[in-house]
């Protein structure tokens, strides 16, 4: 650095700012650029590579969300596997250049100068977040190449490997939450902030296209938010059908992925290893009632092997005392908070709702020990 300063007959002592990365050999606390320079010249403020931090933020919360961080990973090994080698690019360009002469004849695509250009699928950098945009847009154009790809790979046979990976890939991006999170982020929140992220990344910045481009990009997002999902789904839903992918029903009842289901395969199981023990002991034989059954399974300590299954009883032994002890809170409400209380306030409606639905303990409450505790809790000129 001291080097480059004198060849260009600048006095290194006059710096007054430096901005890198978040690289640790640029802003290390020990040995980075940064504390060096600082070490000889402490007035030459380190200020983060503004443009740069924005990448990693928009990565950062991005990527932070599950589906997301899928829809990337599931890209990137899309990438790899049809393009790692010269002899599937090859087949790539040649696939997608046939499928281009294919959409001119049937006049799918317009002809001109500078249209249908040769191109590749091309890999995502998270330091040039705009890459993704890119990445995403060569991959739905050439979305039925690169199927085609992956059929071949799955129906060559040659590795097993490669083989699997390829069906997994294609049963994953063949599917609508894919083609739904690809459009989402390529059609709306990627291409909404490209030329904030291209503005950022050029060399001969101006700080106020960029301010203005984050002003622009936030009223797009929100225009998007409050009414774009129905232009964004028919989107998805005509790539869909071109591709003969299934459009869920979207009134039908949704089932979520959710770990709450494993836990009902376990229980199913547990069950039924449960019924062929209890049926095949004894000890169980004379018994009436679950109530006796959820005892019994203490007595000799079944409940510690089928634990599942004991909840299951307690939780049909209570369930009905639980509704009627709702049922009764909520007739006990219309008592309590009537057309004269309705202004009762939630604290002084509960204490008042346990007085009246617990009266039965109340009522061997001494009068004078409630006003002795009253009177305790502050003082008060009179006395009860």
């Amino acid at each position: 650095m001291e080097n480059l300063f004198s060849r260009l007959g600048l006095n290194i002592s006059r710096l007054r700012g430096q901005g890198y990365d978040g690289a640790s050999n640029m802003q290390g606390e020990l040995n980075g650029l940064k504390t060096l320079i600082l070490r000889e010249i402490p007035r030459a403020y380190y200020v983060h590579c503004f443009a740069h931090q924005l990448q990693l933020t928009l990565i950062a919360v991005t990527k932070n969300h599950g589906q997301i961080a899928l829809l990337f990973t599931l890209v990137t090994n899309v990438v790899n596997v049809v393009g790692v080698s010269c002899k599937r690019r090859d087949i790539v360009k040649n696939k997608q250049a046939t499928k281009v002469v294919e959409a001119l004849n049937m006049e799918e695509l317009s002809s001109g100068q500078g249209l249908n250009q040769e191109t590749n699928l091309k890999r995502a950098s998270d330091t040039h977040w705009s890459s993704h945009y890119g990445t995403l847009v060569s991959l739905a154009g050439m979305f039925s190449t690169v199927i085609d790809v992956l059929e071949m790979i799955s129906d060559d046979g040659s590795n097993l490997e490669q083989l699997v990976e390829a069906n997994v890939l294609l049963d994953s991006i063949q599917s609508f939450e894919f083609v739904f999170n690809l459009h989402l982020m390529m059609r709306t929140i990627l291409a909404i902030t490209n030329e904030l992220s291209q503005a950022l990344q050029r060399k001969d910045k101006y700080i106020v296209n960029a301010m203005n481009l984050v002003q622009v990009s936030k009223r797009r997002l929100q225009m998007m938010r409050e009414s774009g999902w129905t232009s964004l789904l028919d989107d998805v839903s005509s790539f869909c059908e071109k591709h003969e992918i299934d459009v869920p029903q979207m009134d039908d009842m949704f089932i979520t992925q959710e770990r709450r289901r494993l836990e009902f395969m376990v229980l199913n199981d547990q069950l039924n290893t449960c019924i062929i023990d209890i049926l095949s002991s004894s000890e169980f034989s004379w018994l009436n009632g679950i109530a006796n059954l959820a005892k019994k399974m203490i007595e000799i300590r079944r409940d510690k092997v089928y634990p599942l299954v004991y909840l299951l009883l307690i939780l049909a032994l209570i369930l009905p005392v639980a509704t009627a002890t709702v049922e009764r809170i909520f007739s006990a409400m219309n008592i309590v908070k009537n057309q004269l209380r309705n202004r009762i306030g939630d604290e002084w409606m509960n204490d008042s709702l346990v007085v009246y639905i617990e009266r039965g303990i109340f009522d061997g409450v001494d009068n004078g020990t409630i006003m002795e505790n009253f009177q305790k809790m502050k003082t008060c000129r009179g006395q009860l």
